[in-house]
């Protein structure tokens, strides 16, 4: 009988991200600096044996280029024949040394060995000299390496007209002494590095410790303060290298304590605000309770449900406020937006409440499409508070007007809504975008966020909202409002499916 297979573990299935390891600053340092030395460490051993190798041939190059100078001057011919007559101590001198074999060798000119070594190889062709040119070469000599130097010597013509006749003197020592002195050179030298060193890395740890220690102290700062302290770090004693860090750092907690700031003081004036239709529910909740009367009752009932209207408008447009603060390009990318398409789209929304407060809501577009880059949702939002401000602030019979058109030359696309209500002073137009400012005076019911939804949702699309008095009303008394929204348009188009 077939079994199931056994049950997929609980973790099948799911990506387990590896695990980041921390790199030590002090260990990176270290190992820029270690491993160049440690690299340039062998290295400058071979140099050093090269460059002591040379300075260890200098004197033996010299002393072997006099000494076959010297040989070469006994050479003589006598009566037709080449002869060294040399001292039995000069020739014992010439056979042996203390550590090295020396050999040496006298060639005619017809290449026959009149004296010395016969084994010792002859110069190449190409290395022919001119008299008394001294030539040292390496060669092999008897399966050993030797250092040979070679001198022609000039013999006197046999007949007036006949050609130039030369003997060959070569003398060859091997390089015992030159490899014994080369290796003192390298032991004097490579010895002490072995103790410079250590000595070196000790060091090299210690000056990395003591210039770390400043990031140590600030982390040990930083970790000291209590989770509530946002005050500035104090950069007066960090290295110079450090007080950009500092600095932004110090950027950061005056950012956060701007927005921990706005973030209390939103929810001091939304308590505030909801305090309102929260206590007018609960006083029509008791008022509808000790009635008795259908009558009261009803009317009880009337107004709470008002404040819960008011109170439902309040949460919605202060989830809205959120909703764009929070917003931002990175989690939510801008799409390609046709500007008219959309207008109609919220003005279709708006009409039954507009025939329900008596209101003429119209909508003028372009003839052409307007593409401008954004986040749909958002800018229904704030062309929506748009609409929304409009119709609660002008009176029954009144118009307001969505109107979306083109400033080509700025190569902006504006989106205006105007209406017929009393309009809004100069002084106050700078305040109507804070969060629950209300223009002293007005009778007209709202929360007084949705002006700061509109301005938080332009900024983000790096958009301009301008207020003026409506251009077609001339009284001065009730001049109506102009909201004015610029909008980039937007440089590239809309691919397929991606269109709001």
């Amino acid at each position: 009988m077939d079994r199931a297979p056994p049950p997929a573990p609980a973790s099948a299935g799911f990506d387990h991200p590896e695990e980041q390891i921390q790199r030590s600053l002090f260990g990176e340092i270290l190992d820029w600096m270690l491993v160049p030395l440690l690299l340039l460490w062998p290295i400058s051993i071979g140099i050093t044996y090269v460059v002591a190798k040379n300075i260890a041939n200098q004197p033996f190059d010299r002393a072997l280029d006099d000494r076959v100078t010297v040989l070469a001057q006994h050479v003589k011919e006598v009566n037709g024949r080449l002869t060294v007559p040399l001292p039995a101590a000069a020739r014992d001198m010439l056979r042996a040394d203390d550590v090295d074999n020396v050999y040496y060798q006298v060639r005619a000119p017809d290449g026959a060995v009149v004296d010395g070594d016969r084994d010792l190889p002859p110069p190449k062709l190409e290395d022919d000299l001119p008299p008394w040119s001294v030539q040292l070469r390496y060669d092999s000599m008897r399966n050993s390496e030797v250092r040979v130097a070679a001198v022609y010597v000039d013999l006197p013509p046999d007949a007036p007209d006949a050609e130039r006749r030369q003997a060959l003197v070569q003398l060859a020592e091997t390089l015992d002494k030159r490899v014994d002195l080369a290796n003192q050179i390298i032991k004097g030298v490579i010895l002490p590095e072995f103790i410079i060193l250590p000595i070196a890395l000790a060091l090299v740890w210690f000056a990395l410790s003591r210039g770390l220690k400043p990031l140590v102290e600030l982390q040990q700062h930083i970790r000291a303060r209590r989770t509530d302290d946002l005050s500035p770090i104090d950069s007066s004693h960090v290295p110079e290298e450090i007080t950009p860090l500092v600095g932004s750092l110090n950027y950061m907690l005056e950012q956060l304590s701007q927005s921990i700031q706005m973030q209390k003081r939103f929810i001091a004036d939304a308590a505030h605000q909801m305090k309102t239709p929260l206590a007018g529910m609960r006083m029509q909740s008791e008022l509808a309770l000790r009635q008795n009367s259908a009558e009261e009752i009803h009317r009880s009932l009337e107004q709470l449900a008002k404040s819960s209207e008011s109170a439902t408008r309040l949460v919605n447009q202060l989830l809205a406020l959120a909703r764009a603060e929070n917003q931002s390009p990175q989690t939510s990318p801008f799409l390609p937006i046709e500007l008219s398409e959309l207008a109609r789209s919220v003005v279709q929304d708006w009409v039954q409440m507009s025939f329900a407060r008596a209101i003429d809501l119209g909508f003028e577009q372009p003839g052409r499409p307007l593409m401008v880059e954004g986040n749909p949702t958002m800018l229904r939002e704030l062309l929506g508070n748009l609409i929304d401000n409009a119709l609660h602030y002008t009176p029954a019979g009144g118009t307001v007007t969505v109107r979306v058109r083109a400033d080509a030359q700025r190569r902006l696309a504006i989106l205006e809504v105007e209406d017929t209500g009393p309009g809004i002073a100069p002084s106050e137009r700078g305040h109507v975008f804070e969060r629950f400012y209300r223009i002293l005076g007005s009778h007209t019911q709202g929360s007084g966020l949705g002006l700061a939804i509109v301005r938080e949702i332009a900024q983000q699309h790096g958009a301009e909202v301008e207020i003026y008095n409506n251009p077609h009303i001339l009284d001065k008394n009730a001049p109506g409002s102009l909201f004015r929204v610029s909008l980039r348009m937007s440089e590239r188009p809309a691919l397929a499916g991606e269109t709001a």
